[in-house]
């Protein structure tokens, strides 16, 4: 029965995006829905950025080793990121009816910064589709033994047939649908295991000490600057990200694409603390899950300790998590390789049907390489974790920076985007007792203010 529901869920899913490939008509359609979208989908949207297989299975294993201090980064600083995004970020950049993040660098800055900035933004993603992919494998393969190999190129096929033919509009459809799915079914089992273990006074004893801190136990510098760290790789590393920004465009007015922000952030950070009271609940409950594959706790869990119908439901949740971040990981950099990449290389004759087939193309390329390193690497924690460093050390700065610092300039833009990944790359192989997202960041802001004040381009595009 469970293994005809997955299928039957895939099959559902396929035909949704299939639907909603008849609202795309141009290029602006498939990467931002045409900006129609109301405040409940792009909240949706906004949220199913990140609650995936990061969130159930990376994040509730890290909190079921290392309590809250283990998980400040998901789901703490990516509902930090959300509430940023509406204070600070939809606003500005919604007024200027553009396709992505880097077509701003270009407004900003130059069409050399654009062109620089999509290189660095499009391998962001490729972890976080890896990621998604290894855990649609896993959970393909503990329910019907599918071989890793097998689920992973299924689980591939089945979300960019959706994207590919649907765009944003697939994306954002289905992200509503799988949104109402994950709440209804992680709150049901959440309430399920508080009762077996006696409610949640019984869960908080049972925990051992400091399980529950919030700071540091150790009052030194690294283990602050490590904390810091850990609030900002996705609390600020996912600002610059395309797959957050095309959401928030897809909005039908300024006010829906703020509001949707403040709303994401409030959804985030109390669905997402579902998964990891299900973890805890489960490790109590049932000592012998935490053998083995921490990731598969909360599968495992389901699995060996509840009804098929429970089972029906939580792996509807699962799936349309990990099917929702990962459909917006393709599409995101698909869209800034053939609007930023490819686009320009034809000059002003390209037509729009042109540039929606060049998008739509992409989205392949994107998935064979989100593949490729799904199979060489299988931890999702560290996966996502890659992907957010590597936009924080290089876009975050020049975005700030060029939103609220008037002598940011093209050059300073590009010596933070350089030596802010330069300096960080290097601190992952020489490690300290300093993050080496710290150092790039540092680097990053060093060459923002050094290359704006010895630089005496304008502030207009080149």
């Amino acid at each position: 029965m469970l293994i005809g529901f997955i299928v039957l869920y895939l099959l559902i899913t396929i035909c949704v995006g299939w639907y909603a490939s008849k609202f795309v008509k141009n290029a602006s359609d498939f990467a931002i829905a045409g900006r129609r979208m109301p405040t409940y989908v792009v909240a949706s949207g906004l949220f199913a950025t990140w609650f995936g297989s990061e969130t159930v299975m990376g994040a509730s294993a890290e909190f079921v080793e290392h309590g809250l201090l283990g998980v400040i980064e998901d789901p703490f600083g990516a509902a930090m990121c959300l509430l940023l995004l509406g204070l600070f970020f939809a606003r500005p950049l919604y007024k200027l009816n553009i396709l992505t993040f880097s077509d701003y660098f270009n407004i900003r800055y130059s069409k050399k910064v654009e062109w620089v900035s999509a290189i660095f933004m499009i391998p962001s993603y490729f972890g976080w589709i890896a990621a998604q992919l290894v855990a649609l494998a896993i959970i393909l393969q503990a329910i019907a033994n599918i071989p890793f190999v097998w689920g992973v190129i299924i689980c591939a096929s089945v979300v960019l047939f959706y994207t590919y033919i649907g765009g944003m509009w697939s994306v954002a459809i289905t992200d509503t649908v799988q949104t109402a799915v994950i709440i209804v079914g992680m709150l049901i089992l959440m309430l399920e295991l508080v009762g077996q273990i006696g409610g949640w006074q019984q869960m908080i004893a049972k925990t051992p000490e400091d399980f529950f801190r919030f700071t540091p136990k150790e009052n030194t510098i690294p283990s602050w600057v490590a904390y810091f760290g850990a609030w900002i790789t996705i609390g600020w590393g996912s600002i610059p990200q395309q797959d957050v920004f095309q959401r928030t465009l897809s909005a039908k007015s300024e006010k829906v694409a703020v509001n949707s922000a403040y709303w994401s952030a409030i959804m985030y950070l109390s669905i997402a603390a579902m998964p990891l009271v299900i973890a805890l609940c489960g490790t109590l409950l049932y000592p012998d899950i935490k053998q083995g594959d921490t990731q598969m706790t909360i599968p495992i869990l389901v699995l060996k300790h509840t009804s098929v119908g429970m089972q029906v439901i939580f792996f509807g949740a699962l799936l349309s998590a990990i099917l929702s971040t990962c459909s917006g990981s393709i599409l995101a950099p698909a869209t800034v390789l053939g609007e930023n990449i490819i686009k320009p290389l034809y000059g002003e004759k390209i037509s729009d049907e042109k540039l929606l087939q060049l998008m739509r193309l992409s989205t392949i390329g994107i998935t064979l390489i989100g593949v490729a390193l799904s199979l060489f690497k299988a931890e999702i924690y560290e996966l996502v974790g890659e992907s957010s460093a590597l936009s924080l050390v290089a876009l975050f700065v020049p975005l700030v920076a060029g939103l609220y610092w008037k002598k940011a300039n093209a050059l300073g833009a590009i010596l933070s985007m350089t030596l802010g990944t330069t300096v960080w790359t290097f601190f992952e192989f020489y490690e300290t007792e300093i993050p080496s997202m710290i150092w790039g960041l540092l680097a990053s802001i060093g060459g923002m203010i050094i290359g704006s004040f010895i630089s005496k381009t304008p502030l207009t595009n080149e």
